[in-house]
């Protein structure tokens, strides 16, 4: 009987396992093909066959992955909230006018410009990551079911890693919605094959532009990489600029600080707001995760008004403490006289009347 059971206990694991795993080739996407690999090919970021930085970054050395190792092994219990995250429901509808932003956690969030609606690489599954039963693991819910979220106008997605780009929530996006999907150059392909239609799929290459429902949107240089598989680099990463009839946006999406900054500042700003990555930094790749310091002095160089960290306290993805990114920030949010919001998940910031910082993260942490 023991025996039995056993055996039973082995066929269940293995057809768990299984049923986990069908869908993660489907995650890894597609490698662009036909005239989408054209496009890819003729970029002026694509070079040897994959794309580059402006300013080359530094990649982790094998030498130091038993150090991460033995440091991601300990002090987790910093790393996370001691107490639940408080969370925020947006109230249903509302007016889009004016200039609100809707932060749900990590760098998903909901732009309301002048009328319209952008979300910003929208992740509403349990974990980053291809697999069901590993990767970092949400450490709070969405504020809002996909399903609840109002009209949408435009998606847009900085680049294709887990954190950001999630295959679930863009089909679930697609059926829901009729927006459009703003994507840097490659990435149309992973949509493609998750079932997005190739006429809802704008890719761009950095400092080209499209419009949306009136909204302008311009692919900008950050300084990143890209992958969802073994491979890196076969599509472009980017920020983003987002312009309405008067008001205007900018989304760093995931970086290291460079130059660069100050150059889109010079040519499109000033910005009203800024949301901007401050968090899952480390020693380890310094130059592809800004520090909060490095996100203030991106707000400084955008010439941004209301700057809204993004990148921290829904997925632990890097050796420092959970409430560190927010300390940080407003730290040098108030040595540099930046206007600053750091909003529950799921709070509406009306960035003409924002909040006052009130320390929430450091209550639970």
């Amino acid at each position: 009987m023991a025996k039995r059971t056993r055996t039973v206990m082995a066929l269940a694991l293995a057809a768990a396992a299984v049923w986990a795993a069908r869908d993660i080739p489907a995650q890894l996407g597609a490698r662009a093909s036909g005239s989408r690999r054209s496009r890819v090919e003729s970029s002026p970021q694509y070079s040897g066959g994959k794309f580059r930085n402006t300013v080359p970054a530094t990649e982790i050395v094998a030498a130091s992955m038993p150090r991460l190792a033995v440091a991601a092994a300990t002090g987790r219990e910093a790393r996370r909230p001691h107490l639940p995250v408080p969370l925020i429901t947006p109230a249903p509808g509302g007016d889009a006018q004016g200039l609100h932003i809707t932060w749900y956690g990590h760098s998903s969030a909901l732009i309301e410009i002048e009328g319209r609606r952008v979300l910003l690489d929208p992740v509403w599954s349990d974990r980053c990551s291809p697999s069901r039963l590993a990767g970092p693991r949400r450490l709070h819910e969405p504020p809002v079911a996909l399903r609840d979220l109002p009209p949408i106008d435009a998606v847009v997605i900085s680049h294709d890693h887990y954190d950001h780009l999630d295959m679930a929530t863009i089909q679930t996006l697609a059926d829901l919605q009729a927006a459009k999907f703003l994507v840097p150059l490659g990435v149309g392909a992973h949509l493609e094959r998750w079932g997005v239609p190739v006429g809802r799929i704008v890719e761009l290459d950095w400092d080209e532009r499209a419009t949306v429902a009136g909204v302008e949107f311009v692919a900008t240089p950050a300084r990143h990489f890209s992958g969802r598989g073994l491979t890196r680099d076969e599509t472009l990463w980017a920020s983003w600029v987002i312009k309405g009839p008067t008001r205007k946006v900018f989304y760093s999406g995931d970086t290291g600080y460079f130059p660069g900054f100050a150059a889109i500042g010079a040519e499109h700003g000033p910005f009203d707001a800024t949301l901007v990555q401050v968090g899952a930094y480390g020693d380890g790749w310094p130059d592809i995760h800004m520090t909060p310091e490095d996100g203030v002095a991106t707000h400084v160089d955008v010439r941004g008004g209301l700057l809204i960290p993004v990148h921290w306290a829904t997925f632990n993805l890097a050796l420092h403490d959970w409430p560190e990114p927010a300390d940080r920030t407003w730290r040098e949010a108030k040595a540099r006289d930046v206007a600053l919001a750091v909003p529950r998940p799921g709070e509406r910031v009306d960035v003409d009347n924002p909040p006052p910082v009130d320390g929430w993260w450091q209550q639970i942490s």
